[in-house]
């Protein structure tokens, strides 16, 4: 980040805002779609017993990003973006940010796939940029195979609420190995509609397993991994979603994913890699970093003339926060629920 960045997302804020209080909101934008859901029968033959490692010499470096409400009216909101990385190898830990300011006008349902898509694209970018300008990070091991670059969520790239392509093609390229694992994962049904995840977790023997492929990979419908689900910590119930990128499917799947038990150990993750919970952690601003930055939006609103209009639709959004004792919109929100 820098102060240019912030400083052309608040004149790209006062530009919005401003239109909109002038000409109000404009209906009919076109809305991105859902991941596509889909239904798989559970396979118990496809499960297998994962190597548990005590140790790995390679580096796992994480990237996510937050999003935080700064304003927020039934029309419009503005928003504070966080993307972090952590870089984690053995015990040496190094991470990063950067904050964007995102504005977005339209319904909630509009502001919310947009923000998605938005915060999609700053995860690609800061991939792209640690692979390009921060080396380091990967390349201490002298096999580029034994760096890995976890994203969160499914392995979707291509358009729209999908990773950027070339990230995908730079780590095939360079030989990082790419997962994409899911905090969430909705979308993955049973026959029956059912989740299946928790379905397929009833039919595991093992402590700690994988089931592959649920899905191979598809790049005509954007998916350029095979899904897999995996159970990385014996001590956690918990199993997540992990899309393994095509190129790395040629090999044996238990040795790409067996490194990734050295780190879903510690008990504050609950099973899930620490680069992914640390990026995660870091991603998440101070209340006073928003107030600084709610601060600096109030005074280029107010500058622009359109302040005390917007605040009075504020007010007209905000009395069910108020009554819950919410003085600003980022003090009520739950995991999500941001727009």
């Amino acid at each position: 980040m820098t102060e240019n960045d912030v400083a052309a997302d608040l004149t790209d804020m006062e530009r919005k805002l401003k239109l909109y209080a002038d000409k109000g909101h404009v209906s009919g934008v076109a809305e991105v779609g859902e991941e596509p859901g889909m239904s798989v029968k559970p396979d118990a033959s496809l499960i297998r017993p994962l190597e548990k490692q005590n140790g790995f010499s390679g580096s796992f470096v994480a990237v996510d990003c937050s999003t935080r409400t700064l304003k927020r009216a039934n029309n419009w909101g503005v928003y504070l973006m966080r993307a972090a990385y952590a870089s984690v190898k053995e015990r040496n830990v190094d991470w990063g940010y950067r904050e964007r300011v995102c504005t977005v006008v339209g319904d909630a349902r509009t502001r919310s796939n947009f923000l998605t898509d938005f915060r999609i694209e700053l995860e690609s970018h800061m991939a792209l940029d640690l692979l390009q300008s921060k080396p380091e990070v990967y390349y201490e091991h002298g096999d580029t195979r034994s760096n890995y670059l976890l994203l969160d969520g499914g392995g979707y790239f291509g358009g729209q609420r999908k990773f950027r392509v070339a990230l995908y093609e730079m780590c095939e390229k360079q030989k990082v190995t790419l997962l994409a694992i899911s905090k969430n994962s909705p979308s993955l049904h049973d026959e029956k509609g059912r989740d299946l995840i928790a379905t397929t977790s009833t039919l595991s023997p093992f402590g700690i397993w994988f089931c592959h492929p649920v899905r191979r990979a598809d790049k005509d419908k954007s998916l350029y991994g095979d899904i897999a689900l995996v159970r990385l910590c014996e001590e956690s119930p918990r199993v997540f979603r992990c899309d393994i990128m095509e190129y790395l499917t040629k090999g044996e799947i238990g040795e790409v994913l067996a490194p990734l038990t050295t780190v879903a150990a510690d008990p504050r993750c609950l099973g899930y890699p620490v680069s992914l919970w640390l990026a995660h952690d870091f991603s998440a601003p101070s209340d006073a970093k928003l107030l600084q930055y709610l601060d600096q939006v109030e005074k280029t609103l107010a500058n622009a003339g359109v302040l005390d209009l917007l605040r009075e639709e504020e007010l007209s959004c905000s009395f069910a926060d108020e009554i819950h004792g919410a003085k600003y919109p980022f003090q009520r929100e739950m995991v999500g629920d941001y727009v």
